[in-house]
């Protein structure tokens, strides 16, 4: 038998957990990546955003899967701790997006030509989403629970670089773009 409406109840709402939602997108990811290598289909290249990005430094070789899922695994204890916030993607381009930007609102991501993700605290979030909908301007609500990719990660990023410096990073030997620089890590 499968898990009663009470267990999925309780996994669900542990799952929405960064803590945990961290390190189980980073199995699920390199675990497919890894079914699929099994099958012959090897990567010349590979792509990753946030958690992604990880499991291609992984898959590349750049860090062993203990030491992965060791700093995925601190970055989620991290970014848990963090305040709420909200991220909101929006279907504007980026130089039109800067308009809605302030303190307590980064633009996280530019994902397409016409395509940007916001983030910031629950209040700033609504507010931007309500002035997008008074102009008929296209977005939805990201299903998450911190503002990731924004200014309010400031206080965990000394702990997250001080493990982070604790790694010995390895020459890739598959080819993947830094989601921060854009350079491509070539074997």
């Amino acid at each position: 038998p499968g898990p009663n409406e009470a267990d999925q109840a309780e996994s669900s709402v542990r799952l929405a957990q960064t803590e945990a939602t961290q390190p189980a997108l980073f199995a699920i990811e390199y675990a497919l990546a890894r079914l699929w290598m099994s099958w012959g289909i090897l990567p010349t290249a590979m792509i990753g955003h946030s958690i992604g990005e990880y499991v291609a430094a992984c898959l590349a070789d750049v860090f062993s899967l203990e030491d992965a899922l060791r700093l995925v695994a601190m970055r989620g204890g991290l970014l848990q701790q963090m305040d709420a916030g909200a991220m909101l993607a929006v279907m504007l381009p980026e130089a039109k997006i800067k308009a809605y930007l302030n303190a307590n609102c980064d633009l996280a991501a530019v994902n397409g030509p016409e395509l940007c993700v916001l983030s910031g605290s629950l209040t700033a979030i609504e507010a931007v989403e309500g002035t997008l909908k008074d102009k008929d301007i296209a977005s939805r609500r990201l299903h998450v629970s911190h503002a990731f990719h924004s200014a309010s990660i400031e206080p965990m990023m000394s702990s997250f670089l001080y493990m982070l410096r604790t790694m010995v990073p390895r020459q890739s030997k598959i080819h993947f773009p830094s989601n921060l620089s854009g350079n491509c890590k070539r074997p």
